[in-house]
């Protein structure tokens, strides 16, 4: 591509690698996303061949980054040069970004964003970092679920206390924690803070449908996924529905006090907990964490105070069923990979895909090449080579639907 140039976030941080071709004139601009960082690759013992040199095995591509992140980005690229050699132009206008902090959560891209609005313009971007639900199976999300994660701290007497002496007089941090957790959602799943649900947005009927063709075995989910004899949460709403589309509060962990081999009979002065809330369209995570500080404080114990501490804050993203790139990548799909897509929301969160929509305001196109069984972050990673062909002709056709 043409003006291909290296840019430097501000503040530091890795290098986002930028390119564009904008010989389309009057045409819609079409962002790319995708990420040059990968995982460790250790344990190295347990790689079949070294982790940095792709081996073919089985019609499968084995190396790190061969589907998180590079193999997908590259796919895009030969799908963009096939349309260049066969037309001799895009249809559409094109500029892409590849970051590498994706891995630990970095500001670089996000940084970069913001400050280059005017020449990071663009209509939509396409995010190919995901998978198929299932083999032979495409999927293009309709949303992402955000994420408020925090710690409250718990202060009670100045120092540790002996509990034969102090036992019934002296504050426990501990106990004061246990009881505000256990309040901030009951055994129904239901979260109780103040106007959290006020701004949820259900999923259509459209996307409830579509959950319909993933095929879930619930039974096989529970047993051999979540290892469990039941499922948890609000029970008006299916599993899929609870998991894509509503919003949650869970507790990470808990420090304090001893808990070491043996008695030791204290009374901590401190104890900790890490909290989280994932949220949908069209919670405001600001709105949802100011209302938490709020009722976390209302459930102080006398002699215990508490101390919360933002980790991170990140919205939710949607990309509705009707939009423009979304409806694009549907037939995109049909024509590379021979089968129409299922819309599906992921109820994990993807910063760097709402830091596109806060900073740019374009549409999101949210999908990915690979399978399942791809070994993401894992020893002997993989993306199937009928896969990467599979990208390819998607994200030629993509270009020519989105422009059509």
């Amino acid at each position: 591509m043409e003006n291909v140039h290296l840019a430097h976030a501000s503040a530091g941080g890795s290098p986002v690698v930028r390119g564009d071709w904008l010989g389309a004139e009057g045409k819609p601009t079409l962002l790319l996303y995708g990420h040059y960082d990968v995982q460790p690759p250790d344990p190295l013992d347990e790689w079949e061949s070294p982790p940095f040199e792709p081996a073919v095995r089985d019609d499968k591509i084995y190396a790190r980054g061969s589907s998180d992140n590079k193999g997908q980005f590259f796919a895009i690229l030969k799908g963009l040069e096939a349309v260049m050699q066969s037309s001799g132009a895009l249809p559409v206008n094109v500029k892409w970004a590849i970051e590498g902090e994706e891995e630990i959560s970095g500001k670089a891209l996000e940084r970069y964003l913001k400050e280059n609005k005017e020449e990071m313009a663009g209509d939509a971007v396409f995010v190919a970092d995901n998978n198929f639900p299932a083999p032979g199976l495409p999927a293009v999300l309709t949303g992402l679920r955000g994420l408020v994660y925090t710690e409250i701290e718990a202060v009670g007497a100045a120092a540790d206390l002996h509990s034969g002496t102090y036992g019934g007089a002296a504050p426990n941090p501990l106990n004061a924690l246990a009881w505000a957790l256990a309040e901030l959602k009951d055994r129904t799943g239901r979260v109780q803070i103040p106007g959290f649900y006020d701004k949820v947005i259900d999923p259509t009927a459209e996307e409830m449908e579509s959950w319909k063709r993933l095929g879930i075995d619930e039974d096989k989910l529970l047993r051999e996924e979540i290892g469990s004899e039941s499922f948890f949460g609000e029970e008006e709403y299916g599993v899929l529905h609870r998991s894509y589309a509503r919003p949650t509060l869970d507790v990470h962990g808990i420090r304090g006090g001893f808990v070491g081999e043996g008695p030791k009979t204290v009374i901590p002065a401190r104890a900790l907990a890490k909290v989280s809330m994932r949220l949908v369209p069209d919670q405001d995570p600001d709105e949802v964490y100011d209302a938490y500080v709020k009722r976390v404080a209302e459930l102080q114990s006398p002699g215990v105070k508490f101390t919360v501490r933002p980790i991170s804050l990140d919205p939710p993203v949607k990309a509705p069923m009707d939009g423009r790139g979304v409806q694009a990548a549907a037939r995109a799909f049909k024509r590379g990979f021979g089968r129409d897509p299922v819309f599906v929301r992921m109820g994990g969160s993807i910063p760097v895909m709402s830091a596109f929509q806060s900073a740019l305001g374009v549409e999101l196109v949210a999908s990915g090449f690979g399978l399942p069984d791809d070994r993401l972050h894992s020893p002997n990673e993989k993306m199937d080579i009928a896969q990467f062909e599979g990208g390819i002709k998607t994200a030629a056709a993509f270009v020519e639907e989105y422009a059509g």
